[in-house]
């Protein structure tokens, strides 16, 4: 039995690194961040990597955005928990958006990646990095997911509705 062998595209590979440059400067220059909250829309190249190229791809968007920013641009000690949770997010995104993009699965994709990944994972990981109480900061933290939540689920459907044009443009 022949094996299939993983091939990327170089079109994939371009949109991928673009994505990737713009998620860092939105991260790394266009967000609001403190050692524990984070606000901006740095999830918008994953959003449209998941949508036009699927879950592995806006995974490694995700990941690799993450790497080189931290890399390139620090904000803080880097920790390999939060790149673990950037391709997770990328992958939920696609797993969820990359062949239709009805409310009820934007919904469950930010859901998903602000209840779980962003509020708990990410909680985790800095009370990890930082030493400080789980329970307090995840406390704290509570009001930025459910702001990003109601912010992300607005943009990806209107995210949704412009994919389509730009599919024809670019595909």
């Amino acid at each position: 039995m022949e094996k299939k062998k993983f091939r990327i595209s170089t079109k994939d590979l371009v949109i991928m690194a673009v994505l990737i440059a713009v998620e860092i400067v939105l991260s790394r220059f266009l967000s609001i961040s403190a050692w524990n909250t984070k606000i901006g829309f740095a999830f918008v190249p994953v959003v449209i990597a998941a949508v036009l190229l699927g879950p592995v791809y806006a995974g490694i968007v995700g990941a690799v955005a993450d790497l080189l920013g931290a890399v390139l641009f620090p904000i803080g000690a880097y920790f390999p928990g939060f790149t673990l949770t950037a391709f997770l997010t990328g992958l939920v995104y696609g797993l969820f958006l990359h062949k239709e993009q009805t409310i009820p699965r934007v919904i469950g994709a930010v859901a998903i990646n602000q209840g779980i990944l962003s509020l708990f994972l990410n909680t985790f990981w800095i009370s990890v990095l930082y030493g400080s109480p789980f329970k307090p900061l995840l406390i704290t933290r509570l009001p930025q997911t459910g702001i990003l939540t109601v912010v992300q689920i607005v943009v990806i459907i209107v995210i949704a509705k412009v994919i389509p044009r730009i599919k024809k443009e670019v595909f």
